[in-house]
């Protein structure tokens, strides 16, 4: 947690995530890590609402409204305000570069939300522009990835670089979600109609990427895969499968699709990283998340081939879903350390984000072909 309650911080956005992710995981943190001053949003109606919301949610007086116009109670103004020293922003995805430099400009603390931008090109646009302002300024800038910060995954993680599972030898990632019309994420305009590529792929997959960033011990090097398009009003492209590379460390398979015909999906691990000792599952359950580790036993001394028995070692572990609420901590806390020598939970890093663009980029462009991930990042420079 921070040293101290921040003078103030804003939420910059008024859509669904902000109602029901962020906004209850800062009434868990509660006010003595934070104190909410103001709302934006592009519209006078959302921002009100979100206001009240919050209110209601955090038991508070409402904090102040902003919007867009030409008037006392714009960005501008809130940007101003010497009493907030942070913002959380969770807008459009196209609309937040630009955002996240103008409000460490105005010398404010940045939280943004995932993915980092729409595409690498304009992420290191916004590396180059935002990285020398936060270094003047002594400003913390980190991008709010909840797969990165959950427990879970951070345990998985641990687990594997202990050797938990031996030395790691391939993976598999599968991710099947059903979207129809009626689901309150299409009805989301700017994802109805995405001017971004990938649609859901780049939005929804991001999470995916950086959960396997988070638990392999190296990083992704190489990937050929193909996209396509099975439902029409998930364009640009709904569905992706690719086989992927760390180097010459290992290899697997990442798949996931918004196309599933029916909201029941086949029984499958979601995640599954095998290793030479054994192999490490995560799910998604109601309350949660669970991890299942299955291990070969030892082999008693002096005993080889058929005179030894094959035995297994299972261990299961279950974690609430806190990601939200800790990237919250995280960011409060390196804003709390400050200057002191300390180091606060290390996530959120905008560059580690960018590779998770440039794998679903590298993915929806593939079309077979080999592509190496660092080049892609360099290229784009």
């Amino acid at each position: 947690m921070a040293h101290s309650t921040l003078s103030g911080i804003a939420i910059l956005g008024a859509g669904l995530f902000v109602a029901e992710a962020y906004l209850p995981a800062l009434a868990t943190l509660g006010p003595t890590s934070f104190s909410l001053k103001a709302v934006y949003s592009r519209s006078e109606k959302s921002s009100s609402e979100t206001a009240q919301n919050a209110a209601k949610i955090l038991g508070l007086s409402s904090p102040d409204v902003y919007f867009d116009g030409d008037h006392p109670n714009n960005l501008d103004a809130l940007l101003a305000r010497s009493d907030i020293a942070a913002v959380i922003i969770a807008l459009p995805i196209t609309l937040q570069p630009k955002i996240v430099v103008k409000c460490l400009l105005a010398g404010k603390h940045v939280l943004s939300e995932k993915p980092v931008a729409p595409d690498v090109a304009q992420g290191l646009k916004l590396l180059e522009d935002a990285e020398p302002i936060c270094q003047q300024y002594g400003l913390v800038w980190r991008v709010a990835e909840n797969f990165e910060a959950e427990p879970v995954y951070r345990a998985a993680g641990e687990a594997i670089r202990s050797g938990k599972i031996g030395s790691v030898i391939f993976f598999k990632a599968s991710v099947v979600n059903f979207i129809d019309k009626t689901s309150k994420w299409y009805k989301t305009p700017w994802r109805t109609v995405p001017d971004y590529q990938g649609g859901f792929l780049l939005d929804g997959g991001v999470h995916t990427i950086a959960a396997l960033r988070t638990m392999l011990p190296e990083p992704f090097t190489h990937l050929a895969g193909f996209a396509s398009l099975n439902k029409e009003y998930l364009s640009p492209h709904d569905t992706i499968h690719c086989v992927v590379r760390a180097q010459s460390h290992y290899h697997g398979i990442v798949e996931m699709t918004f196309a599933s015909p029916t909201k029941s999906i086949p029984a499958a691990e979601n995640i599954v990283i095998t290793g030479s000792k054994g192999w490490l599952a995560c799910n998604s359950t109601s309350e949660g998340f669970k991890i299942v580790v299955k291990v070969v036993e030892e082999k008693e001394s002096g005993k080889t081939g058929e005179e030894a028995e094959h035995k297994e070692k299972e261990e299961i572990i279950s974690f609430p879903r806190k990601g939200v609420e800790t990237e919250l901590a995280a960011f409060f806390d390196a804003i709390g350390r400050q200057g002191t020598g300390e180091f606060a939970l290390d996530i959120g890093n905008p560059r580690e984000a960018l590779k998770d663009v440039a794998f679903i980029q590298a993915a929806l462009n593939s079309e077979g072909n080999l592509i190496d991930l660092l080049e892609l990042i360099q290229a784009s420079s």
